[in-house]
């Protein structure tokens, strides 16, 4: 179709980044053929086929696509006018000899006149298909209202006249707006009372070359354009208390400003307003006016003044030869349709849909925005695909050389469609650029050939060994044939044999092909860290019992389960069998048991550090053994503690004393074995040695009494810190004392509060019915006649009794125990509670 409208080129280079708000095409088919011989004097539109008469006094009803389906011959010169009521049933006709028809579309039975002057504008009542609204106004030198009467004939009533010839009307419900040439008025059918009188702004524009453009936006809001002028006009209810004579209705102006074009025509877009202009233009070469080309614009009316929305300049035929009022503007209730007609052109606009949005986003080559609104409005869209959309963001990413956007692009474009995939991964190998999509091929339940991630492969083989291994990492192993890759790889390692990248690669192939002992090869040549990963999770054991000295040459920390075999294999590597006997016990004191007497030599040797630590968390170790070995190396502190362990702990004390001289462990070794021999052997060496004297002042308080220790200092002997020392003794005794006043304060304060919880709990009520029985003879403790007289004893312990199966109660008088609580341990619990009836 060829588009009618071209954006006006005095336009600043901004505007063209704005997008149109409609868009338009010409109204073809028969209305080609009509206007070739002949032009257009007005039209109507109908949401069912439009209206047109001609300068030949011809009317053609058309569909919606311009080709004819009635004509009629009206007369032979130009129809003024055609008015439709709002069913399409009726029409009624008006030309410029003064004939005037109104007739049903489907009968030509009606309403046929000629009169004797030019009839302007004919208008039908909304309703004319109702038989109580056959009513119709024409309009030349007077207003006239046409009514049928009960008798089917047509009365004529004179609605308005003398103010110049009438060259529009508009019906509206019951509101009937006109103008002449001083103004327009609206009358009021179901009142029959005039309203309004809107004065014409403009008086020296001659109103047959600039006519009024009226037009209602719905019942109640009429529009007037007239020369440069717009006026918005709300028809309102007028309060009763203030009607008076006046009518019941009145106009207020909502909106009045000027425009800087003439007016041709008005129609309402929701609250916008839709206006062609006719347009005249300086020369630059001559001073005189030209024609130029028509614009529609959108406009946003303000009380005073407007902004515009939009503004298109309408290339019609012949728009240089016409006038003002050569153009009208017709629009369709309730469709955003706009027809502009020119005597040689009649041209339609629309509001652009989805569709349309999307071509103009794809014309400015901003193709994500245009993906996205494919991808919001994908069940509204008729003429695009989004995958097509996304095509051609695709190859316009990869024109611009964007070739990481691109391939990223295709993940959400080819989406499930296989095929569209493999041409895409063709076409980047093609221009080079396979690395791009590699990252983004399909690798889940859908994918491509084997061929196809074959292929990438051997790209990156060529070019780049770490893309190539971090490829073989995150693709699955079930995407391209393994042997294939296998086998390419290891021709690359007959150039490049020690390349570390290509053989951790070629060991993660053997592991997806199950090829582990090739696999574990590697790493081990390697010394890479997951062999032992590859060990556990395959259970690879019986192939490095060979291997182990390998294994821990790299790495100490090697964890392998089969104990007697890393044992025999590391017996040549003592120090490396230390460290896997060591970890094995770190981890388990208990699994190497019977290598614990062989380890006591390997922690002398090798990390004596952690020797006392073994010997104390060891249970299988030999004490003899150790015993010997550190004496051997004169190992006092763990000498010590084997001798403290076998029970020899005065030697133990004796060794510490003497060979290490230190007081404060001797002291702590005698707290560790709280014996007061050890305390009495550690005061007698100490006692001539003003040091040890000192440290065991500081520290024997709490264990030993003080006095002890300072009879039995010699007189005169001078002890480093005495006085120091002494009253860290007097303070220790008065801490002491203060903490056994606290514990008796707090033992008073518990037994107190718990005697005062027994006695509580023992006054409290027992209950005692019929399940209960004698503890005695094992009868039930109530009797079976509740009138006759009995006696029951219930001690605080629960026991109950008959009181005749009670023993006396002894030699004191008055006081009687429970028998079975007395025969275990008598004492609180065992009172009595009698009861009697």
């Amino acid at each position: 179709r060829w588009t009618a409208v071209e954006q006006d080129k005095g336009s600043e280079e901004e505007d063209s980044e704005e997008e149109p708000k409609l868009k338009y095409e010409r109204l073809s088919n028969g209305v080609t053929e009509i206007l070739q011989n002949d032009a257009a004097s007005c039209m109507t539109v109908h949401d069912k086929f439009l209206a047109l008469g001609t300068h030949f006094g011809k009317v053609f009803l058309l569909d919606i696509q311009g080709n004819v389906t009635q004509k009629f011959e009206i007369s032979s010169v130009k129809i003024n006018q055609i008015s439709l009521d709002e069913s399409g049933e009726h029409v009624g006709i008006c030309s410029e000899d003064g004939k005037v028809q109104v007739f049903g579309l489907y009968t030509r039975e009606g309403f046929h006149e000629n009169f004797d002057c030019p009839v302007k504008v004919v208008a039908l009542h909304p309703q004319f298909t109702r038989s109580n609204y056959k009513q119709f106004v024409t309009g030349g030198n007077k207003l006239l209202l046409y009514e049928r009467n009960w008798l089917n004939r047509w009365k004529t009533s004179v609605l308005h006249e003398g103010e110049g010839t009438i060259n529009n009307i508009q019906w509206r419900a019951n509101l009937i707006a006109w103008a002449n040439n001083v103004g327009v008025k609206i009358y009021d059918i179901s009142t029959k009372q005039r309203i309004t009188n809107v004065l014409r702004d403009n008086a020296s524009l001659r109103p047959d070359m600039y006519p009024c453009s009226l037009c209602w936006k719905d019942n109640t809001t009429l529009i007037v354009g007239w020369g440069t002028s717009i006026k918005i006009c709300v028809v309102k209810e007028r309060n009763p208390t203030e009607m008076r004579d006046l009518p019941s209705r009145y106009v207020e102006i909502m909106s009045a400003f000027e425009t800087e074009f003439f007016i041709s025509g008005l129609a309402p877009l929701a609250d916008q307003l839709v206006t062609l202009f006719f347009v005249k233009e300086n020369s630059d070469q001559m001073d005189e006016e030209f024609r130029a080309r028509p614009r529609l614009d959108i406009i946003q009316p303000l009380p005073e003044s407007c902004e515009e929305i939009s503004s298109d300049a309408l290339t019609v035929r012949n728009f240089q030869d016409n006038e003002c009022r050569d153009y009208r503007l017709e629009h369709a209730e309730g469709e955003s349709l706009f027809y502009i007609i020119s005597p040689k052109d009649i041209v339609v606009a629309k509001e652009r849909d989805q569709d349309d949005h999307i071509d103009w986003l794809l014309e400015k080559k901003k193709y994500e925005e245009a993906l996205m609104a494919a991808e919001i409005s994908f069940k509204n869209i008729k003429r695009h695909d989004v995958q097509k959309i996304g095509m051609a963001y695709i190859n316009h990413l990869v024109e611009k050389g964007d070739y990481d956007s691109a391939a990223r692009k295709c993940q959400k474009v080819l989406g499930k469609n296989m095929e569209l995939w493999e041409n895409e991964v063709y076409r980047f190998k093609t221009i080079g650029q396979l690395k791009a999509i590699s990252q983004y091929l399909p690798r889940g339940d859908l994918r491509l050939r084997p061929a196809i991630y074959e292929m990438i492969l051997h790209e990156f083989l060529k070019t780049d060994y770490e893309g190539f291994a971090t490829l073989i990492r995150e693709w699955p192993g079930e995407l391209y044939n393994n042997m294939a890759i296998v086998q390419a790889v290891t021709d690359h390692l007959k150039k490049d044999p020690t390349n570390g990248t290509l053989l951790t690669t070629l060991a993660e192939l053997y592991t997806y092909d199950q090829r582990y002992d090739r696999a574990l090869e590697i790493y081990l040549r390697l010394r890479h860290k997951d062999v032992y990963q590859l060990i556990h999770k395959h259970n690879l054991f019986s192939s490095i019992e060979d291997k182990i000295v390998l294994l821990m040459d790299f790495d100490k920390e090697v964890k392998i389960g089969r104990i007697h075999l890393v044992v025999e294999e590391l017996a040549d590597r003592p120090e490396l069998l230390h460290v896997y006997l060591h970890k094995l016990f770190k981890r388990d004191h208990h699994k190497g048991q019977k290598y614990h007497e062989r380890q006591i030599g390997l922690y002398a040797e090798y990390d004596r550090p952690n020797l006392l630590p073994f010997l104390r968390d060891s249970t299988h170790c030999p004490l003899e053994k150790a015993l010997e070995i550190c004496q051997e190396r004169n190992f006092v502190e763990e000498t010590v503690f084997l001798l403290s362990r076998m029970g020899n702990c005065r030697r133990a004390l004796q060794m510490i004393m003497e060979e290490l001289e230190d007081v404060d462990k001797a002291i702590e070794f005698a707290k560790e074995q709280d014996d007061a021999e050890l305390w009495e052997d550690l005061i007698s060496y100490s006692i001539d040695k003003p040091p040890f004297i000192t440290g065991l002042l500081n520290n024997i308080g709490t264990h030993v009494d003080p006095i002890l220790l300072i009879h039995r200092i010699k007189e005169g002997m001078e002890i480093p810190n005495l006085r120091d020392s002494l009253v860290k003794i007097l303070h220790d005794y008065n801490l002491q004392i203060l903490l056994r006043e606290g514990c008796k304060k707090i033992l008073v304060a518990d037994s107190l509060s718990l005697l005062q919880k027994m006695h509580r709990t023992q006054m409290r009520g027992v209950r005692v019915d019929e399940e209960n029985i004698c503890e005695s003879c094992h009868a039930t403790i109530l009797p079976s006649d509740m009138a006759k007289p009995f006696s029951v004893v219930v001690f605080h312990c629960r026991h109950m009794f008959h009181k005749e199966c009670l023993p006396s109660s002894g030699t004191i008088p008055g006081l009687q125990f429970c028998d079975i609580c007395s025969a275990k341990r008598r004492g609180p619990g065992s009172g009595i509670l009698e009861m009697k009836k």
